[in-house]
């Protein structure tokens, strides 16, 4: 028999296209994304869920799975899923973690340039504002050519990041739990240093962590307070990865020169103070947001279901544990 795919939101069906040769698909059409309702009608037939970031896939959800052998997910981020239950049921989690790796670090890097060179606050202020002042010493920003930026989280994204800041005549630094292997601190002419020193040391801060207990709220009053004097976070990871009422305090006071977000920590809802400040730049938790990912993304969730279902281990599981 045809596996049954439940998925769980209208993605572009061409990166879908092999999955729906071999699979039969419980997808979408009277609206963008199925209602939780519809998540635990579908779910009883399910053998596989490609779900999707901005939906919860919850224990109740999985309670009403009876055939449910894999998840995938569209997208890096998995802590939209229960993994304790998955993995209290035996059920595979994937996720999507190359086809998210380019675009990801094309987004922090904009944040960064329009930071910098007050990119989206110039362009605010020639919209808005007829008498915006134009002269040689009005809108000055800073440049990032011999700047050091601290990465943390040196994987995928964080290399591809690195790779942008190295054209850009920036010196890396980076902290991670365990050291990169040396031919790639040597790639990226990068040192590997503690946490402690890549605060103290970075005039630019770009997070791409996963959001775990250890990560949540790390850098928070009392990293901040150790950062250089006008220092930029870069935040492309997850939200609670930032203490947001920390850094409204710095960013208001100067001691943070600017912050560029594309996740936050109540997403949808953002830190009202956020909105009135110039020296950050936001953006909708839209660092894949290109159709070309979007389809990749597809693509590659349906590869890990496909592989699954013929008996394969090469997939991106992110609880190999329910192997064991």
């Amino acid at each position: 028999m045809r596996p049954k795919i439940l998925v769980i939101a209208a993605i572009p069906r061409k990166g879908l296209a092999e999955l729906e040769q071999k699979c039969d698909l419980i997808y979408p059409t009277e609206s963008f994304m199925f209602s939780d309702e519809e998540i635990k009608h579908h779910v009883r037939e399910a053998d596989g869920v490609l779900s999707v970031f901005t939906r919860p896939f919850t224990a109740e959800m999985f309670g009403e799975a009876t055939e449910l052998k894999i998840i995938a997910n569209f997208g890096v981020g998995y802590n939209n899923i229960d993994v304790a239950k998955a993995n209290e049921m035996g059920i595979v989690v994937c996720n999507t973690p190359n086809a998210v790796t380019e675009p990801t670090a094309e987004m922090a890097f904009g944040l960064l340039l329009s930071l910098t060179r007050n990119i989206a606050l110039t362009d605010r202020g020639l919209r808005t504002n007829p008498d915006f002042k134009w002269g040689m010493m009005e809108n000055l920003g800073t440049g990032i050519f011999g700047k050091t930026v601290g990465i943390v989280g040196m994987g995928r994204i964080g290399q591809a990041f690195a790779r942008r800041a190295i054209a850009s005549g920036m010196k890396v630094i980076y902290f991670n739990r365990t050291r990169l292997p040396l031919e790639i601190e040597e790639k990226y002419d990068c040192e590997r240093v503690s946490f402690d020193a890549l605060l103290e040391r970075s005039d630019v801060i770009s997070l791409h962590c996963p959001l775990t207990a250890e990560t949540q709220h790390l850098l928070d009053e009392a990293a901040m307070l150790k950062m250089k004097q006008g220092a930029i976070i870069l935040n492309t990871a997850r939200g609670s990865v930032v203490d947001e009422k920390a850094l409204v305090k710095y960013l208001k006071s100067g001691k943070l020169g600017g912050a560029g977000l594309d996740v936050f920590e109540h997403e949808p809802v953002i830190t009202p103070e956020l909105l009135s400040l110039d020296n950050v730049v936001m953006t909708p938790h839209n660092a894949t947001g290109t159709i070309d990912t979007r389809i990749e993304i597809g693509h590659e969730a349906a590869e890990n279901l496909l592989r699954f279902f013929e008996g394969r281990r090469d997939i991106s599981i992110v609880n190999p544990q329910v192997w064991e």
